[in-house]
């Protein structure tokens, strides 16, 4: 039977807001809301502790299901754990949300940032969970 480790599903899920401050932020956040077509107004009124609490709740959900799939590989190393993570986010992630943008006619380059972000972030999740395994 599988342990949950509650450290690195901590972690992974942490993971993914510090990933996305860095990546929607200094890197391609201007980017974003530009191909988002949302305005600084827009941004600035919205309710940023419910936000922030939902996506809180869902990255825990994510990094605990990661954590679920992880397990079925024994206890995965670094590399096992980083590969499976990025293959989950470029395989399942940034497909499923291709195939949203090409129906809502978004731009390749918001599929671009929002697709590599999230394949990042399932990688870096896969890693924490190899360190910690």
């Amino acid at each position: 039977m599988w342990e949950m480790n509650w450290i690195a599903v901590v972690l992974a899920a942490a993971a993914g807001f510090v990933v996305g401050g860095i990546w929607y932020g200094p890197l391609f956040g201007k980017a974003w809301q530009r191909e988002s077509g949302l305005s600084d107004e827009s941004i600035k009124g919205a309710n940023m502790p419910m936000i922030f609490g939902l996506v809180a709740l869902l990255n825990l959900f994510a990094a605990f299901i990661l954590g679920h799939v992880l397990a079925t590989y024994g206890r995965p190393d670094f590399v096992t754990s980083t590969i499976v993570g990025g293959g989950i986010g470029l395989g399942f992630i940034a497909t499923s949300l291709g195939v949203n943008y090409l129906f809502a006619r978004k731009s390749l380059k918001l599929f671009a940032i929002d697709a590599c972000y999230w394949t990042l972030v399932y990688a870096v999740m896969g890693a924490i969970f190899g360190v910690l395994s």
